[in-house]
């Protein structure tokens, strides 16, 4: 039989080997040469120095590529086999990479953890504040030779060249809609899944981006938190402000293929080869009448609805285009910003200026079919004709 100073004879023995084990584990750790990072066997311990050397001994089978390691080659056949094993939980949009989730769960929370330390603007991946940093150095820039903007590296001047070609290599496999870049092609996926989970609480509209839903939710508070510094204008988003931008710079990037004409924007040169070519594809529901431009054709259905969206927030008088809302606002605000080149009399309205400068010209291109006297305004031709017909003013 043992006894009691004989077992706590054992025990210590036990702690002490215990010890000494814990001691040689701690002792076969291997320490980096170069910066003294600790790895717990050999095997990490060259990985590690992979880190120094540049070594990269494991390579892709499909396309060479080479790695450092053996899971990074298993990471990267994914690229080839089209594998998304991870999904976002919020929309259902599936990755390659659980890296790429996070940073895309960022399109969600609106999260921002790239500030610029220059002017404070902040972005939600390094990339974007890269190439957000150009704007504060030209130096590294890259230039297009068509309108000479600048870009980051070459594969960025590469997309933004087909805004001059019109090149539109990615596709629809649905409905071979194409589209310049990716990013356009994956928003327009989701209109064929209907995976849109955010909803305006206004207007009841859903969005499949963040960001697509904020720049929305401006149409209805009227925040415009991008302007000009150049003359203080302000718009709803950035892209926006950047064609705005053209106007102050004099950058035309597109040109008419007919008549060398220049466009600051690609739809603006689209509606102007139609003067060329006579085409008018949008046409009204209700009397057949064609346009060259959607937006005449939607003011001109108006005429049928008798729709007037915008309303004057002083009087609540009603219109059927927002330019008539902006001429209207000027009878309240006194507002003149147009001016005649000949005698400097200031008018509300560029139809008023031009209707002066029959003033000067002595034109009076409306004629009583009656007796032929000609009038310089479309109203005293009106006006006049009722003294023939009778008809009370």
């Amino acid at each position: 039989m043992s006894t009691p100073t004989g077992r706590i004879s054992k025990v210590f023995q036990a702690c002490e080997e215990a010890s000494s084990s814990t001691s040689k584990a701690i002792n076969h750790r291997y320490s980096c040469e170069i910066c003294g990072k600790t790895c717990l066997n050999n095997a990490n311990a060259k990985a590690h120095m992979r880190t120094h050397t540049g070594e990269k001994p494991y390579s892709c089978e499909v396309c060479g590529k080479s790695f450092a390691n053996n899971f990074d080659v298993n990471v990267h056949m994914r690229t080839h086999t089209g594998e998304k094993r991870f999904t976002c939980e919020i929309c259902g949009k599936s990755f390659a990479y659980k890296s790429s989730v996070k940073v895309h769960m960022r399109t969600h929370t609106g999260e921002k953890p790239f500030p610029c330390e220059t002017c404070g603007i902040a972005y939600p991946t390094s990339s974007s504040l890269k190439t957000h940093m150009l704007t504060h150095n030209t130096e590294d820039k890259v230039y297009c030779e068509v309108c000479g903007k600048g870009f980051a590296n070459n594969s960025q001047v590469k997309v933004h060249m087909r805004t001059h070609t019109g090149e539109k290599p990615f596709s629809c496999t649905i409905c071979h809609s194409a589209f310049s870049i990716k990013q356009s092609l994956e928003s327009h996926t989701v209109t064929h899944t209907g995976n849109k989970p955010y909803s305006c609480e206004v207007c009841g509209k859903v969005f499949p981006r963040l960001s697509y839903f904020k720049i929305h939710t401006r149409t209805h508070t009227g925040e415009k938190p991008y302007s000009c510094e150049e003359c203080g204008k302000s718009f709803s988003t950035n892209g926006i402000l950047k064609i705005h931008m053209r106007i102050h710079t004099g950058i035309k990037p597109f040109s008419c293929e007919v008549c060398g004409m220049r466009t600051t924007t690609y739809s603006a040169a689209k509606q102007h080869l139609r003067t060329h070519t006579g085409e008018k594809p949008y046409s009204c529901e209700v009397c057949g009448k064609t346009f060259a431009q959607k937006t005449n054709a939607m003011i001109h259905l108006r005429r049928h609805t008798k729709e007037k969206p915008y309303s004057c927030n002083v009087c609540d008088k009603t219109f059927a285009t927002n330019a008539e809302l902006k001429s209207h606002m000027r009878t309240h605000t006194r507002e003149k910003p147009f001016s005649c080149e000949v005698c400097g009399s200031r008018f509300s309205n560029r139809s008023n200026v031009k209707e002066h400068m029959r003033t000067h010209t002595g034109e009076k291109p409306y004629s009583c079919d009656i007796c032929g006297k000609a009038f310089a305004s479309q109203s005293n031709a009106k006006v006049h004709m009722m003294a023939h017909t009778g008809e009370v003013r």
